[in-house]
Parts: structure tokens; sequence; C-alpha cells
């Protein structure tokens, strides 16, 4: 069995509120392998962003244990979290490609700018910064354009790319395809599903059961804070446990395509309820 990258065991988390505690988490579960993609799949308000937050030390859990490529982070103070994440040893991709990218940098300067903070000389970085948008199929003279010069899926790209230059073990997508058009979308899930390939592991948290079950090898399904069903994807789209699973099965307009999608990747027939 592949070596866990992410580890995450019995996890609570309560916000204080006016008249009593908000449970955002309640011993929520997870692990995720080297090379593994595991979607994260609730409403809004499931858990799901807290979770992440969570897992980049933003946010302090009130009981349970989070460990990160064999570290144990639980309890890491502001000053061991900013240098684990010097390393980028675990990354982060945000929602809109847009907003998470600097206006007034060019892609290279965005790129790079991870590298030189760890003392990268900047010709090595630039090289790096090459091989990137390759692994991401990208044409290098995108390098010295703004961000409001590329199209939305190549933004998402870039975001894509910049979080993996540093040559992470662990990469969380928020939403990553939720701010695409249809077209975008496909693209950018079959990019996404490639990367596996490179053994980086990933969280892919979404509301879209559709788009998480045609590039996912497991799904997590977190209902008021719990995660009620964590199984192999096809099994949770095609025999879902839970009845809150079973909801989302039957309420996911996309799930038909994406399960066609997949079996045509897989060479298998799949099947929807």
């Amino acid at each position: 069995m592949s070596e866990k990258v992410l580890d995450v065991s019995g996890l609570d988390v309560h916000y204080r509120r006016r008249g009593g505690r908000l449970h955002a988490l309640r011993s929520a579960s997870l692990s995720v392998a080297a090379g593994e993609t595991v979607g994260v799949i609730g409403e809004t308000g499931s858990g799901k962003s807290t979770l992440a937050r969570t897992v980049l030390g933003l946010v302090r859990p009130t009981a349970g244990r989070i460990t990160i490529a064999g570290q144990e982070v639980t309890g890491f103070s502001g000053r061991q979290w900013k240098a684990l994440r010097r390393q980028g040893i675990v990354q982060y991709v945000f929602q809109d490609p847009l907003r998470s990218l600097d206006p007034d940098l060019t892609v290279a300067s965005s790129l790079v700018e991870p590298l030189l903070i760890q003392g990268i000389r900047a010709a090595d970085a630039r090289t790096r910064a090459l091989a990137v948008l390759d692994r991401v199929g990208l044409d290098p003279e995108l390098l010295d354009r703004l961000p409001g010069e590329l199209s939305g899926g190549q933004r998402q790209r870039i975001v894509v790319a910049r979080a993996l230059i540093t040559d992470p073990r662990l990469v969380i997508l928020d939403e990553p395809v939720s701010a695409l058009d249809s077209a975008n979308r496909v693209r950018a899930l079959e990019f996404l599903r490639q990367l596996r390939l490179g053994g980086t592991a990933l969280v892919f948290i979404s509301h879209d059961l559709g788009s998480v079950a045609g590039i996912a090898d497991r799904i997590a399904v977190l209902y008021q804070g719990e995660v009620v069903e964590d199984r192999p994807a096809r099994d949770v789209v095609v025999n879902p446990s839970h009845e809150y699973s079973r909801l989302l099965v039957r309420s996911a307009p996309t799930l038909a395509s994406a399960a066609r999608h997949r079996a045509a990747l897989n060479g298998k027939a799949v099947t929807t309820v």
C-alpha cells in the first residue's frame, strides 16, 4: 500500500457563536496516499472548507490529529506552519483563479515567487517555471503575460502550476472547476486526472458529485460535519450506503456523463443509480 501523505483522525472543530458553539467538524477522519485523488463532497455548510483550512493550519482543531508527509502537525505553532509552507510540501488551489493571481504580476513572476522565497536562483526558478508550464499543457509564451490576458481555463492551469512548482506531496483543490464554463471544466478535469501520474496526492473539494466522480479514486461524503461515507468512487456512485449520499447521486445532473467519461478512460462499463 502506498505511503499516506495525509492522515486526519477524529478531527473536531468547534466555532464559538452567540448562544453556543457551532460543530463544524465531528470526529472527521480522512487519509490520502501518494498518487491518490480523494474527492470530498458535501453541500454548503457541510464542513468541506473547514476541513481544508484545518489541514492547512488556518483553523485550530478542538480535537483530533493531522499528519502530513509523516509529520504530525496538529499542535504546530504559527512559526512551524510557516516553515512547513515555505517547504512547499502542501499547496492549496483556490476556487477563483483570477482572484488568487496578482493582476500586476506576470505569469512568470507568480510562478517563481515560491521558489525565490526558498532561496532558489532566479535562472533556475525560471527553468522550473517552463517545466511546470509544460506539465500543465501550456505554451511557454504565456510566461510574460498578465492574468487578465489569459482565458479562464488558462488561469486555472496557471494556479495549479504555481501549486505544483514546489513539488508538493499534497495539493488541496477547493472547487477548482466551479468558475469555468462547461468546455473548460471538462478539459480541466481531464488535466487534473493526469496529475496523479506524477505521484501527487490530491484532495478535490466540491459540491458537485458529477465533477468529482470522473477523476477521484475515493469519495468522502461530508454531512453536517461528519464523514458519513468514504469508499471507492465507483461504489459511492453505484451503490451509496448513506441516505445523504443517495440524495447526492439522485440530484447530480452531470453524474451520468461523468460516469461515461470515466468508463471510456478506464475501458470499463460504469452504471449509475
